[in-house]
């Protein structure tokens, strides 16, 4: 009889485990974002250059790249003709390069490439994580090297700085 009560308790203790276990629920997410109910859509606005010193093709590539994280990271649809229920549009404001590492003989070992978007983002579901603020990212190269050897390969890492800081600022509200 004893037996028996053990599997009994055995058995119960079991079926409450599974119980409590399957009532948990876990949820992660790699991006980290986490978007508000009813936001189904994402658009992204021409960014006109206006900085002093302008790169042709900067505009274009950032909002390619702008869409692409959030085409791959969210569930949400792209829309183009109009603003969606996450809207991105702002300026690039800065492009410049400075030295750096002054040596002997006033002769710079490092430069800086420096670019700041001024990003408007508006969020027609939950406005009070609307936002207007600026956005700026670096990258140094050696001063040997003229900045069209590795403007493209310093623009691909800040850009990259640059999207991930909006995608946080916008969608994971850390």
């Amino acid at each position: 009889m004893f037996q028996y009560m053990n599997l009994i308790k055995v058995l119960f203790l079991g079926f409450c485990l599974t119980v409590v276990v399957s009532a948990c629920r876990v949820s992660y997410s790699f991006t980290g974002g986490t978007l508000s109910e009813g936001v189904e859509t994402f658009s992204v606005q021409y960014f006109p250059n206006r900085a002093p010193l302008v790169n042709p093709n900067l505009s274009d590539r950032f909002v390619e790249e702008l869409k692409e994280k959030f085409r791959s990271q969210t569930s949400l649809n792209e829309v183009v003709d109009t603003e969606g229920h996450l809207n991105f549009d702002g300026e690039i404001t800065g492009y410049r390069t400075q030295a750096l590492d002054i040596k002997a003989g006033e002769i710079a070992a490092t430069n800086r490439l420096t670019v700041t978007i001024k990003v408007r983002f508006t969020n027609e579901i939950e406005s009070e994580n609307d936002f207007d603020k600026s956005f700026s990212a670096f990258g140094d190269y050696d001063s040997a090297k003229q900045l069209t050897e590795v403007e493209d390969a310093l623009l691909e890492d800040i850009l990259e700085q640059i999207i991930d800081d909006i995608y946080n600022e916008s969608v994971v509200n850390w």
